[in-house]
């Protein structure tokens, strides 16, 4: 029978990021030496957290805007889109603990988490490798406005994130009551971080077009937003968009490594090199040792996996003394 650890990390650890490891690449050996995973980067993971105890309860807040009857039977509203989620962690797990065994064993230095009693806590433990991000609902705008406020004040935030169809109801990404949150990060210099394209559980998907990404950064051309999870299927807008403003970044969050889209690596292959980085998903649906056993044979150019994995990050949520 698996121990507690291993059903929550998965399979047994490879070092996929060891240029020492196995592996059955069927690219030819040249160009795995051009775009080899590397060692000792130390990457930022853009969305990770602590394994839950409840899943159940961590996803209630969406329950309001599921209608199908199918999305009851899965461990996470999504869970039809990914194999092997990570189970839930029993009493005897110490969450701050697990998760950062896992990091230091995949060569992840710091990690960008949700605002809570946990992680402020796992700051405290683990200094300059924790840092903080808030998740907002623009239906209750002061409120929201206020809640960040308070919350950089309070803890110092390095993001604000938002999920647009997971609102209720939902709001667009160019809706006006998105506005005052958007200045209040200009303001406050802090990045916000959005998703992006089809959401995985089963709500409309409108209200998460890329195109809206198009009018935010018009009216707002001082703000840093970020996509996050895929913005398929309008990646390759995606990439027109990155191209046109200045502040609009992207991340693969929610994606294992082997589904990155094509479009956005051969932008970061090319012209985005410093607007792409790397986020992952853990405890969600992805463990890491899925995450970095897949990131070996992603074709990045041996100049771009620094960017990527960490410096990309640093730069843009100001993340100082990482190790």
């Amino acid at each position: 029978m698996k121990s507690a650890r291993d059903r929550l990390s998965g399979a047994k650890p490879l070092r996929s990021y060891d240029a020492k490891a196995g592996t059955n690449d069927a690219r030819n050996p040249c160009e795995r030496l051009l775009m080899a995973y590397p060692e000792g980067i130390g990457a930022i993971d853009l969305m990770i957290g602590f394994p839950f105890r409840d899943k159940k309860a961590v996803y209630e807040y969406l329950q309001g805007g599921i209608k199908d009857k199918g999305s009851d039977d899965l461990a996470m509203p999504a869970g039809y889109m990914f194999k092997d989620v990570p189970e839930e962690a029993s009493d005897e797990v110490d969450p701050i603990d697990f998760t950062f065994t896992e990091m230091d064993k995949y060569g992840v230095s710091a990690g960008l988490f949700g605002l809570t009693d946990t992680s402020r806590e796992a700051k405290k433990r683990h200094p300059g490798r924790v840092f903080f991000s808030l998740e907002v609902d623009p239906n209750d705008i002061t409120g929201a406005v206020r809640k960040i406020r308070e919350a950089n004040e309070s803890d110092g935030l390095s993001a604000v994130t938002t999920f647009p169809a997971g609102c209720l109801p939902q709001v667009p990404v160019s809706d006006r009551r998105y506005y005052p949150i958007y200045q209040t990060c200009i303001d406050l210099d802090i990045p916000i971080i959005s998703n992006a394209g089809i959401p995985g559980p089963r709500f409309p998907a409108e209200c998460q077009h890329v195109m809206h990404f198009d009018q935010v950064c018009y009216d707002f051309p001082e703000l840093k937003i970020v996509m996050r999870h895929g913005a398929e299927p309008w990646e390759a807008l995606a990439v027109k968009l990155m191209l046109k403003w200045p502040g609009l970044y992207y991340m693969p969050s929610a994606f294992a490594p082997k589904h990155y889209p094509k479009a956005i690596l051969d932008y970061a292959n090319s012209r985005g090199s410093d607007k792409i980085m790397y986020a992952g998903y853990f405890p969600a649906g992805l463990t890491l040792e899925r995450i970095f056993t897949e990131m070996k044979n992603v074709p990045l150019k041996d100049s771009v996996w620094p960017k990527f994995l960490r410096e990309n990050a640093m730069k843009l949520f100001k993340m100082d003394g990482v190790p």
